[in-house]
């Protein structure tokens, strides 16, 4: 659920501040009557440059929105769907063969890296999924992502240590971020605002549906077969569906050649993006488990990470052209993934229940959420209000966090799986219906970049997640189990078999650690509910585009002649011919001028 604070977040900032301007307030400042100093007038000047400079890349990219009709728009839908369902198939699926490979690869005590090496590569690279589409293509980036997923997860099926299995995962979640990120700006660019409330639900259906079946599939190959056989399934699949995308994703002719396009790529960015997220999130997942925090590797690589991203963050404010991340946007850090890796280990531990029952049981909170995720988009689109349903998830999902609190090691299944059902129909009036409240408060040229942006800190705060959730769970087994039972701290996701009074101890501590970790993701989901009071709902209403007047009087003359004109600063959207396939036009005009 850590995924969710990082969802209400970026919600929260992007809604509160529209259009990059703080709402309910005056957007334009007056000026006093001290006139500024020489530095203050400087600071002015070259922040409005950058802005203008900024504006001036985004309005030269390619716009790729492109409504088609519902013919058209099945089979694509399909060739976004069903890579989705695959990449979160593989995602999830590994939660429940942890302790399997833990004990095949002799990695007990670093196995959690699986999880968190996958969520670091997919983190890193998010940011740049947005842009790169932006500048080279929906199709081809899309493709490209299918392809890095396909191979990755051959490469797994055929690791020869931990190591190399760690760094493979890497790789996968390279290629499933991608996934994730592309299939949402592309159906963003295909359908219009209106209707992206009931696709991307639907969307987060087929979400839902691979978190049901990936953990069922990974215990049955567990099972009857082997672990490695889940890993070489995934793969011929992929290569499936990237065919069927090729064929049905709309192509898209570049305007530049490659080395033109290449120059747009923002290189500072992503090189202090890359060294500031790999060298915070690697000692945060690890410190106090595998490396000492006073440790001279701990501290340099926290200072380093540090001092990257505040380079990173002043870079896209006042050297990007095309900068990754808007200034406006801030996310968090959620706890979804906490869920989703530690609810097996309570349920197989503790609880002892078997691979298969425990997939059984997480599946009730991912079908309750793919279900949620369907009907909260339909709700969005049909009354074009989104803060009430976002509201309701948070609510849910408070609620059935409270209740996981009254876990025992005697629970009965009921009381396990109501409130997993509660929790995921709270994630589902969540996650996506976040993702269309962000579309309605920014431009079209920022589009992408704000889908990447909400993707990469959802992916951060699942990192950042697991790694809270870690600590806390070794932390709180150290202080609870027997001294002799000590060593288990760094085999978490796999005990002994063991009988007797030593049997209970240590399950009795597993029991203890487990409760930690709810009772975080409790508190983080209660935040959310919290902050919803600020969520300022202006429904489903696209906000007008930067112009500064030069661009605004050849935007006026090119108008005259594809739409009419419109009220006073009124944004108005025209559905005009271009080519064989509809093109969405939005305008705005300004009634006094013309006349």
């Amino acid at each position: 659920m850590s995924q969710a604070l990082s969802s209400f977040v970026a919600t929260f900032f992007t809604c509160h501040y529209r259009g990059g301007h703080k709402t309910g307030s005056c957007c334009a400042a007056t000026r006093s009557n001290e006139e500024p100093d020489e530095l203050v007038r400087y600071w002015k000047g070259t922040d409005t440059m950058t802005t203008s400079r900024q504006h001036a890349a985004e309005r030269s990219l390619h716009d790729q929105t492109n409504i088609l009709p519902r013919r058209r728009l099945v089979w694509l839908f399909l060739s976004l769907a069903l890579p989705l369902l695959i990449a979160f198939i593989d995602q999830n699926g590994i939660g429940v063969t942890l302790p399997t490979i833990a004990r095949d690869l002799n990695a007990g005590d670093t196995i959690s890296w699986a999880g968190t090496s996958s969520l670091i590569a997919n983190t890193t690279f998010q940011m740049l999924y947005g842009r790169l589409s932006d500048i080279f293509g929906r199709k081809s980036v899309y493709l490209g992502a299918i392809s890095v997923l396909a191979i990755a997860t051959v490469l797994c099926g055929v690791a020869p240590n931990a190591t190399m299995f760690y760094i493979f995962r890497g790789i996968a979640g390279i290629g499933g971020g991608g996934i994730t990120n592309l299939s949402m700006i592309i159906m963003s660019d295909v359908v219009t605002l209106e209707q992206r409330g009931n696709y991307q639900g639907i969307l987060g259906g087929f979400i839902g549906l691979g978190n049901v079946v990936g953990p069922f599939l990974a215990a049955a190959f567990i099972t009857y077969a082997k672990w490695r056989a889940f890993f070489w399934t995934i793969s011929p699949l992929a290569v499936i569906v990237g065919i069927l995308s090729f064929y049905t994703l709309p192509p898209y002719k570049p305007m530049l050649r490659f080395r033109e396009s290449a120059k747009k790529i923002d290189y500072g960015g992503v090189l202090l993006s890359f060294i500031g997220i790999i060298c915070l999130l690697i000692p945060i997942s690890g410190g106090g488990a595998y490396f000492a925090w006073k440790s001279p590797m701990v501290i340099s690589m926290l200072v380093l990470g540090a001092i990257s991203l505040s380079l990173f963050i002043l870079w896209e404010w006042k050297v990007a052209r095309l900068p990754m991340i808007p200034g406006q946007h801030f996310l968090l850090g959620g706890v979804y993934q906490a869920y989703l890796y530690y609810l097996p280990l309570y349920l197989q531990n503790p609880r002892q229940y078997s691979v298969i029952q425990s997939a059984g049981a997480v599946s009730a909170m991912v079908g309750a959420q793919a279900v949620s995720s369907m009907v909260s988009g339909y709700a969005i689109s049909r009354w074009r209000r989104w803060k009430y349903v976002i509201c309701t998830g948070f609510s849910l999902s408070t609620l059935g966090a409270g209740l996981v609190l009254r876990y025992k090691r005697d629970s009965s299944q009921v009381m396990i799986i109501g409130p997993l059902v509660i929790i995921g129909l709270g994630i589902g009036c969540s996650f996506q219906p976040t993702l269309v409240a962000l579309q309605s408060h920014s431009t079209r040229s920022r589009r992408a970049v704000i889908i990447s942006s909400r993707n990469f800190f959802r992916c951060a705060g699942g990192a950042v997640g697991l790694a809270l959730s870690a600590a806390i769970l070794q932390g709180v087994l150290k202080r609870n189990l027997p001294m002799e039972y000590r060593y288990l701290v760094r085999n978490t996701y796999s005990i002994p078999k063991l009988h007797g009074p030593d049997s209970e101890a240590v399950l009795n501590a597993y029991m203890y650690a487990s409760r930690a970790v709810f009772i975080l993701q409790m508190t983080f989901i209660s935040i959310c509910l919290l902050g919803c009071i600020h969520l300022k709902d202006h429904g489903l209403e696209l906000p007008r585009e930067h112009h500064d007047e030069r661009d605004g009087e050849l935007a006026h003359d090119q108008q005259d002649s594809t739409s009419t004109s419109t009220s006073n600063s009124t944004e108005k959207i025209v559905v005009g011919a271009n080519g064989s396939n509809d093109k969405m036009i939005v305008t705005a005009e300004n009634a006094n001028e013309n006349g």
